[in-house]
């Protein structure tokens, strides 16, 4: 942990050094020892304003805030640090979670031949009695499906209603 403190129009003092360093060994659980924390303290009409910049293998986070009390100032920075380091962390997380389920269905595939004419997938459903326009609204309420399977109240058997392609019509399979 390398800790670089200026000031301007402040003075840095020892109290203020050993304040920073306190407070930035929160940081350590997220990186370990190896990064930097860059800190300008200034003052500005009646407020101190505290700008900590984190460094860390190419990933920068930044907090500046502004406050009467100059500690109160660089607690609000690293709380507000501490929360950018964790939705980062949480979104690689996630990222390589993701990747590596990908990569685990990529290996499950086996070998890259393609499989032919074989069953590879098997949907159950229940086929209730409907007329044809009721089964074209169960349709139209699952918009990602493109057919839907129901037994025709008028007929009694198993019809399949699909919607047609780049139109908003529809059409019917029946057994003769």
């Amino acid at each position: 942990m390398n800790i670089k403190i200026t000031g301007k129009d402040l003075k840095a003092t020892d109290a203020i050094k050993d304040y920073v360093e306190k407070k930035v060994e929160r940081l350590v659980k997220y990186f370990g020892e190896e990064f930097e924390v860059t800190l300008t303290i200034k003052c500005e009409k009646n407020e101190q304003i505290a700008d900590v910049f984190v460094n860390n293998d190419g990933d920068t986070y930044k907090a500046v805030t502004a406050h009467r009390d100059l500690y109160a100032a660089i607690d609000k920075d690293i709380d507000i640090l501490e929360g950018q380091i964790r939705k980062i962390k949480t979104k690689r997380e996630k990222q390589n979670r993701e990747d590596s389920i990908k990569q685990k269905e990529i290996i499950n595939m086996g070998p890259t031949h393609e499989i032919e004419n074989e069953v590879i997938k098997t949907l159950y459903y229940e086929a209730k009695p409907m007329s044809i326009e009721d089964a074209i609204l169960k349709l139209q309420e699952k918009p990602q499906d493109i057919f839907y399977t129901f037994v025709n109240v008028d007929t009694n058997k198993v019809n399949v209603v699909f919607k047609l392609k780049n139109t908003k019509n529809y059409g019917i399979v029946e057994p003769e």
